[in-house]
């Protein structure tokens, strides 16, 4: 099957489909397409773009890095400092988070050997 988009002479335009271009061509030259709109037989082909579709590319290893780090990990918003804190003297229970932290609270959790990391990315859930 293939979709043609037809202008007829009076420039009414609307899509049709064919079994085939050949079958378009035969149905053009026996006069039997018409405008659906004004009943024109004057109808030509008009300039189309072809619909063309790409494979969808492979994830970079940052996007896939993000996506595990979103999937396994508790955000924790503004409470960062206070949660990793909590985690580190049992407080709460070991598991990944993410989160906020001012620079005196990462300076803070640093001086007391509780490991941070910076992200290289801002988490979805705080992007537009």
């Amino acid at each position: 099957m293939i979709r043609y988009t037809l202008t007829c002479a009076n420039a009414h335009r609307f899509d049709s489909w064919f079994r085939s271009a050949d079958a378009y061509q035969v149905l053009s030259d026996a006069g039997q397409l018409a405008c659906m709109t004004c009943g024109s037989a004057r109808v030509t082909k008009s300039v189309m773009a072809p619909s063309v579709t790409t494979p969808k590319p492979e994830p970079t290893p940052l996007e896939k890095f993000r996506a595990h780090v979103e999937a396994t990990s508790d955000d924790v918003g503004t409470g960062f400092a206070q949660e990793a804190r909590a985690i580190h003297e049992g407080r709460a229970p070991e598991r990944p988070i993410i989160g906020q932290a001012n620079g005196a609270e990462v300076r803070d959790l640093i001086a007391d050997d509780i490991p941070v990391l910076p992200l290289p990315f801002v988490p979805r859930r705080r992007t537009n």
